[in-house]
């Protein structure tokens, strides 16, 4: 009598255990899912950007070359540097390697440099945050 009723306990247990991998499973997938997706908008957003900041900068780049001609100074097209250094970021972010870049590089902390990583007073435990939910559970009675 014992042995079937350890053995149903145990097909139930596989049975939970199975049910329990794919809802993990399932998680996974989805957060995968919106995390491509999160991406996919950031690089869009860039895209779009990129096409309004574009067309700003040959504005610029057009008003500040007369106003240089016209003026016979040079400098007058000094703010076209800092233009062209976020046009190039936005355009590397968009259409080029940045994001394989940054890919790589955390790849590499995550590889090499993992004590970056660590949180202060290390990870956060059950205990600790009993503790603060009792404190400010504490608080917010006395007031």
């Amino acid at each position: 009598m014992g042995f079937v009723f350890s053995k149903a306990m145990n097909d139930s247990l596989k049975g939970q255990q199975e049910f329990m991998r794919l809802q993990l499973e399932r998680q996974l997938v989805l957060q995968n899912l919106m995390r491509e997706r999160q991406t996919a908008m950031q690089i869009a957003w860039t895209r779009e950007f990129l096409k309004y900041f574009g067309t700003f900068c040959g504005i610029a780049a057009a008003v500040l070359t007369t106003g240089a001609i016209k003026r016979k100074n040079p400098a007058v097209l000094l703010p076209m540097l800092p233009l062209g250094f976020v046009f190039s970021y936005q355009y590397d972010m968009g259409y080029g390697t940045l994001l394989q870049r940054i890919k790589g590089e955390a790849e590499n902390i995550l590889d090499t440099q993992s004590t970056l990583l660590e949180l202060p007073k290390g990870p956060l435990t059950y205990e600790d945050l009993e503790k603060i939910r009792i404190s400010q559970s504490k608080f917010f009675i006395e007031k």
